[in-house]
């Protein structure tokens, strides 16, 4: 079957079997593999993306699901010039990661909260992202690197976009 959508800014029409999850036509048909498979089960949250701006887990929904929606993937939120998003900074910045790879779903999912609760709470933050698990750190800084993106995101707005054109 077709499938139309736009991701990271540009329009993309893919050719796949029904049955095809959102991670592998991300991961295997555009080549867009900062989209991790942790679980398999939406229980790890590494799999996360934006779909229309909201969090989406794509390791258990159907590509064929999202026809026409706008798909922001973590290699969607840089510059073009490689300047980081303000939640990538944060993240960065504040240690928020060790291995690197449940860093793209909880980037995503901080991006989520910031649009839904632009000045959250601790506890808000640790509650939303309680969907996205990490086996390196003890979330202190990943806790802290998403109060800093979204305090950057609100002290910059124009640059706090979550898409790139390409």
């Amino acid at each position: 079957m077709q499938v139309q959508f736009r991701v990271n800014g540009r329009e993309e029409t893919l050719d796949i079997p029904p049955h095809t999850l959102l991670v592998t036509a991300l991961r295997e048909h555009l080549r867009l593999t900062g989209t991790h498979v942790g679980c398999d089960t939406a229980q790890c949250g590494a799999c996360t993306v934006l779909v229309n701006g909201r969090a989406v887990k794509s390791c258990n929904t159907l590509a064929a699901q999202h026809q026409g929606a706008e798909i922001t993937t973590i290699e969607g939120l840089a510059q073009p010039d490689g300047t980081l998003h303000p939640m990538q900074a944060a993240f960065k910045d504040c240690h928020g990661l060790q291995c690197g790879f449940c860093t793209p779903g909880m980037v995503m999912s901080a991006l989520d909260l910031a649009r839904q609760h632009p000045q959250a709470t601790e506890a808000q933050i640790r509650e939303h992202m309680d969907g996205n698990l990490c086996r390196c750190t003890g979330y202190h800084n990943i806790v802290k690197a998403v109060r800093q993106g979204m305090t950057a995101m609100a002290s910059a707005p124009a640059a706090a976009g979550t898409t790139t054109t390409a």
